[in-house]
């Protein structure tokens, strides 16, 4: 293996990681408040 298919797997990697990390941090119960407040954020008005 050549040096940029060892990096295209490496970035492939991390992207995979990287983004189940957010989905794990985005399902939590701790920030579910949050995102509820931020979902009536469009219909609140001033």
């Amino acid at each position: 293996m050549d040096t940029i298919t060892i990096l295209r797997i490496f970035f492939t990697v991390l992207t995979f990681v990287l983004f189940v990390i957010i989905l794990v941090w985005a399902w939590r119960n701790r920030n579910s408040v949050q995102f509820k407040d931020a979902q009536h954020l469009p219909f609140d008005q001033d």
